[in-house]
């Protein structure tokens, strides 16, 4: 199969229905999670709490009983439909070979792991299993600390994630997200666009700073992720205002995830 059949491929797969919906679904189902992890991370705040404030706690919370369960089923499909959704765009959806171009070809590849990892995670969950993104990120640094030049790269990974999660500011604070979407959601959905943005990239850039802590300090146990960003919070001035204002963020960006699932270019 040479590229053009590939790209005949994606071409029909990214127009077919079933992917579009489960596309859609997708970001449903990524707009429920920011929302419980918006309610972990309130709940957190009032010390109520002792689940992780991160995907996996809210995997976790819908592993709880049989509705729940039948969600994170129905996640595992929507979360593949959007990764294999993406996949077609990097492939189809960028034509050119210049600088922004492979640039959109990355990002939607980049995306497409990231939602393959959601589809296993909330297929471990449902099969009644648990794991927690803390400690896989703990893990993760622990493990490449120990290869040489490892604390350096742990580092660099820091940066990358401050990138991101600066981004994210930018996009929310520029309403930039508007245009992954094929019409204007309304005013409701976009405050709630750029209230989630702006909150999901401070929340990253704590992670962020977390990786280049434990690379710097050379203690993997630093580096605990969304959660321990999160909960990092509570420890300084004003830290419940600033973790109930991040639980709000968080949970506005699941309504404008809503938003998106019916609005996103798909």
């Amino acid at each position: 199969m040479d590229g053009h059949d590939v790209k005949q491929v994606a071409r029909e797969a990214s127009d077919h229905p079933a992917l579009e919906g489960a596309a859609r679904a997708g970001y449903a189902v990524s707009g429920l999670l920011h929302l419980l992890i918006g309610w972990i991370a309130l709940q957190v705040a009032f010390g109520h709490s002792g689940k992780n404030a991160d995907q996996s706690g809210a995997l976790s919370s819908l592993a709880g009983n049989g509705l729940g369960k039948a969600l994170l089923w129905f996640a595992v499909v929507a979360f593949l439909g959007l990764a294999i959704w993406q996949v077609t765009d990097a492939v189809i959806g960028h034509p050119g070979d210049d600088k922004d171009a492979w640039g959109g070809r990355a990002k939607a590849v980049s995306k497409a792991v990231v939602y393959l990892a959601l589809a296993w995670s909330a297929f471990t969950f449902a099969r009644g299993r648990s794991s927690s993104s803390k400690s896989q990120s703990v893990d993760f640094t622990s493990s490449l600390m120990e290869k040489p030049g490892g604390r350096f790269l742990v580092v660099v990974i820091g940066l990358v994630v401050i990138g991101v999660g600066a981004y994210h500011v930018y996009k929310g604070w520029s309403k930039k997200f508007l245009q992954d979407l094929e019409d204007h959601p309304g005013t409701w959905a976009t405050r709630a666009g750029r209230v989630g943005y702006i909150a999901k990239g401070v929340a990253l850039a704590i992670v962020g700073i977390l990786f280049c802590a434990a690379g710097i300090h050379h203690n993997a146990k630093e580096a605990t992720g969304l959660d321990g960003a999160l909960k990092s919070l509570r420890g300084q001035p004003f830290g419940t205002v600033l973790l109930v204002v991040m639980a709000l963020g968080f949970a506005a960006f699941g309504l404008y995830s809503f938003a998106r699932a019916k609005h996103a270019k798909v």
